[in-house]
């Protein structure tokens, strides 16, 4: 008898248990075992330290079943075309309406002007904005979302905004004559 006989017989219902424990279906268990012991023969004899075949066996045993899990993940199609980095089709309504929003930020009450471009423009946050205006975090919090209510019914009163699903926005348009400030 070969050392891959003996293997075989000494760990084959050890080995068979290990992998039911991990996988229930007994068909799937079945093939991984074979793949375990196919692995095992064609590896066994570049193993060195003989004593450490049972730690290596279940070794092998722990790999094989990763790789059967990871067989049952679905494949992900592709799409044919995706968007490259900086041709997003919205990236340019963006762009011109945020154009529009500088002047609206001028037309802000002082503190609410200063609160939106050190948060909004500067990327401070609001806890910083709060020690630059010498006031609380709470009263920078109400600040910036002041501004911000006021920007937006300032944008509204100007333009017509649509939105996508996620709520992004995807276009807008100007209402005729009503906009005092782009």
């Amino acid at each position: 008898m070969n050392i891959s006989e003996k293997v075989w017989h000494e760990y084959h219902a050890k080995l068979k248990a290990f992998i039911k424990s991990k996988i229930s279906d007994v068909a799937a268990s079945d093939d991984v075992l074979q793949n375990v012991f196919l692995k095992m023969h064609k590896g066994l004899p570049a193993l060195q330290d003989r004593t450490k075949l049972q730690s290596w066996l279940y070794q092998i045993a722990r790999n094989v079943i990763s790789d059967y899990y990871r067989s049952l993940k679905p494949a992900v199609d592709i799409k044919e075309f995706l968007p490259q980095p900086g041709t997003d089709p919205n990236e340019k309504t963006t762009r011109e309406l945020s154009e529009c929003l500088r002047p609206m930020i001028e037309q802000l009450p002082e503190n609410y002007r200063e609160a939106i471009i050190l948060s909004e423009i500067e990327g401070l946050t609001q806890k910083e904005v709060s020690r630059v205006q010498g006031i609380s975090t709470s009263g920078a919090k109400s600040r910036v979302q002041r501004g911000r209510a006021l920007l937006k019914e300032m944008l509204i009163d100007c333009c017509r905004l649509e939105f996508d699903h996620k709520g992004r926005l995807c276009d807008y348009e100007r209402k005729d004559g009503n906009c005092k400030t782009c």
